[in-house]
């Protein structure tokens, strides 16, 4: 039985491998809320009206191993970490700003 990794390929297309990376429920929403500044946990769960501390979990890291989100920690009691965007992730902000555009002309009645 072969062994199903994550690594992709050089040859798949940029479109393609960005969609991988922001396609996952809540991730765009993620980045929208780091976009303003650095954010704890607990502050981006609010936000996140709905989202289950076990998703919100997963999704930071996996934006943390894509290179997205940089997440550091704090040695207090209790421990205290706070996430913020790489340059990789602020790149990805105006991709949003696009969607947001563009749902705004052509998705929401105003």
């Amino acid at each position: 039985m072969e062994l199903i990794t994550n690594h992709i390929d050089d040859t798949v297309s940029p479109i393609a491998r960005t969609a991988e990376i922001i396609s996952g429920k809540w991730t765009l929403l993620i980045i929208r809320d780091l976009a303003s500044g650095v954010k704890r946990f607990n502050q981006l769960e609010r936000s996140l009206h709905g989202i289950s501390p076990k998703t919100l979990s997963e999704r930071l890291r996996s934006l943390e191993e894509e290179g997205v989100i940089l997440r550091k920690t704090f040695a207090e009691v209790p421990p205290r970490v706070e996430y913020t965007l790489t340059e990789k992730g602020r790149d990805l902000v105006d991709v949003i700003e696009s969607m947001r555009s563009y749902g705004k002309r052509w998705l929401c009645s105003e």
